[in-house]
This record gives structure tokens, C-alpha cells and sequence, in this order.
């Protein structure tokens, strides 16, 4: 039911204090409820599996994890740890368990919560090893990490530096199961699973494109890949955020140059991916972007334009109709309580 809440993360370095509230109302208007935590550049939040605790990191050079409870739309600090690795990005959970991929230091780690929203100690931490072709890519850069929804066990994290897809097999640890190269210079960043359970498809950051894989039981087969940017865009872009529809129709990635949100549609059978359109993002550099439960709305976090955007979504064509806009300090991150 609407309104729903959104709780924004940003960066620090400029007019923002911390993670910030909104909501979103049933017309797709956005409201500012304002500052709920001061934090220092909590670039990406998560939900415990009840949506009763929200966890955050803070993306440093000495990596926090934070752990708030959420009361009335209010956040109460309850606990704080190292990441144990330099610029965290991203956060995921998996019942009890917490994932987080450190940029910098290039490795996955993974910790408890428990019942009252405190943290654990780390159970484990993996580095990654390797390299590519390109400037960005002269060590490890974890950039994502996450269970597939249809199989609780496998994780897969991306790694920008590796070019590579890293699948786990989370059991009490996590066991390196398998890697999957990508195109040379691809730079994979971030990772969306289809509904049916039978594919995922990964956002290249660097060469601008998505690879969909076919989930196989015991590896991912490479299908397809598409380029994110419409022919008529020919500057300086990077790919940052993918997501699905929730009926697994459309498919969306957003484009930091082109300032976009490229809109794919899926077919049914094969998973292949067919663009449709390059939506504006009214803004500058989306660098995540989040669809409602109920497919109805998708959200645009525009870092460098300081705004949050609104679309309505058509359920049958998938295309965007723009509803509003609201300010908003260096967001990178949205997160809806639903």
C-alpha cells in the first residue's frame, strides 16, 4: 500500500549528512521527510530479511558496516563494524547473514546479525586475485554481491578488476564454487537475476553492455550481450545499475554519460533482450535506480544532479512516463520499505 517508504543513501562529501527519508505516493509525487541518520557516505543500504533492521556501509578508505533499527520512520543506531576491506559498495542479505563487496581492496565478506540488530563478528572474508585490460582494471574491485533468489546457496559477486563473475557456495562459509570471464575490458558491476530463475543478466560498467547467462546447475552458459546506449550517443558513459520488471518482461539499465535509463524487453522463451528505448533520466548520472513491488513506478537516484526522479511504468509496453522530481542531496542509493 502506498505511501512507501524510501530510504536514501548518499555521499558525504558535499551538502549531504547522512541517509535521508522520502515517499513515494500512489500518483508517483515524492515527498522529503528529511535527514533520519547522520552517517558518513553510506553509499549502499539493505534490509534485514524483516524489514525491521536497515544496514549500511559506509564506503571509506577503512570500510563500516552500521546497523540501524528502523522506528517510525526514524533510524536508531544499534551496532557498527569494520568491512574489513576499503570502500564497500554494495550490501546484500541473506536471512541472518550479511554480504559486502569492498571495492578497493577487491574482496566479498560476510557477517551475522542478530535477532536485535547487532553484528557479528566476520565469518568469513574472500579476496579476489586477478586482473584485466583496461586502466581500472589492474587489481580486484568487488563490486556487487548476492544470494539468487531461487537458490539461496549460490552467491555470485562482480568484480569490475577481475572481469569476472565469481559463484560461491554459501554453507556456514562461503566456498569458491566457479568464475566466469567476461569480454575483455567488460568491467561487470552489477548482477540481476530473471524471475523464472533460469537466467542473469550482468551490467558492464566500462564497455556499456549487458551479458545475460543462462543459470545452469553447475555453471552459467553466456547467451547474449546487448550494448546500453542508443545509436545516436556517441560521448563518455559508464554503465552503473540493471534491474527487472517484477512479471520479468522488461528489463532496465542505467547509463551515466548518456544520463539514461535503457529500456530491454525480454523475451519470454529465450531471455534474449531487445532495446526498445533510451528514457531520460532528467538528471545527471544515475547511479541506481529501483522498481516498486508492484512494477507500477521506477525511481532514479541522479548523483550529480542532486535529484530523485519518479516514472510511472506501462505494465504492457514497459516505457516511462515521467511524474516528478524532488531534491535530494548526492543520492546513490534508494531502498524501498514495501
Amino acid at each position: 500500500p502506498y505511501p512507501i517508504d524510501i530510504f536514501v543513501g548518499t555521499y558525504t562529501n558535499a551538502n549531504s549528512k547522512g541517509i535521508y527519508f522520502y515517499r513515494l505516493n500512489a500518483d508517483g509525487k515524492l515527498d522529503s521527510i528529511g535527514l533520519v541518520a547522520e552517517s558518513e557516505n553510506p553509499s549502499y543500504l539493505a534490509f534485514s530479511e524483516s524489514k525491521d533492521y536497515l544496514f549500511a556501509v559506509n564506503e571509506n578508505e577503512n570500510g563500516i558496516v552500521e546497523s540501524y533499527q528502523i522506528l517510525n520512520n526514524n533510524l536508531k543506531l544499534i551496532d557498527k563494524t569494520e568491512s574489513r576491506g576499503a570502500h564497500p559498495c554494495y550490501i546484500s542479505t541473506i536471512g541472518d547473514k550479511i554480504l559486502i563487496a569492498n571495492y578497493s581492496s577487491g574482496n566479498i565478506t560476510m557477517l551475522k546479525h542478530k535477532k536485535h540488530g547487532g553484528l557479528t563478528d566476520f565469518i568469513d572474508v574472500q579476496q579476489h586475485s586477478g586482473s584485466d585490460k583496461t586502466d581500472r582494471q589492474s587489481s580486484p574491485h568487488a563490486h556487487f554481491v548476492a544470494a539468487n533468489p531461487q537458490n539461496s546457496e549460490q552467491i555470485f559477486a562482480a568484480d569490475l578488476g577481475t572481469n569476472e563473475i565469481w559463484e560461491y557456495k554459501l554453507k556456514e562459509n562461503l566456498a569458491l564454487k566457479n568464475k566466469f570471464k567476461l569480454a575483455p575490458g567488460a568491467g561487470p558491476r552489477h548482477i540481476t537475476f530473471h524471475p523464472k530463475g533460469k537466467w542473469l543478466y550482468v551490467l558492464n560498467e566500462l564497455n556499456n553492455t549487458i551479458t545475460q547467462f543462462e543459470i545452469n546447475r553447475n555453471e552459467l552458459v553466456e547467451k547474449a550481450t546487448v550494448s546500453t546506449l542508443s545509436n545516436e550517443y556517441h560521448g563518455e558513459n559508464t554503465g552503473a545499475d540493471i534491474h527487472i520488471s517484477p512479471d520479468g518482461k522488461f528489463l532496465y539499465a542505467s547509463n551515466r554519460g548518456e544520463n539514461s535509463i535503457a529500456i530491454f524487453k525480454i523475451n519470454n522463451t529465450t531471455g534474449n533482450m531487445q532495446n526498445i528505448k533510451n528514457e531520460s533520466v532528467k538528471g545527471k548520472t544515475p547511479r541506481n535506480f529501483t522498481i516498486t513491488k508492484d512494477g507500477k513506478f521506477l525511481l532514479v537516484a541522479n548523483q550529480e544532479s542532486d535529484n530523485i526522479i519518479s516514472f510511472e511504468r506501462n505494465y504492457t509496453t514497459g516505457l516511462l512516463t515521467f511524474k516528478d522530481s524532488i531534491s535530494a542531496a548526492t543520492p546513490v542509493c534508494l531502498l524501498l520499505r514495501e
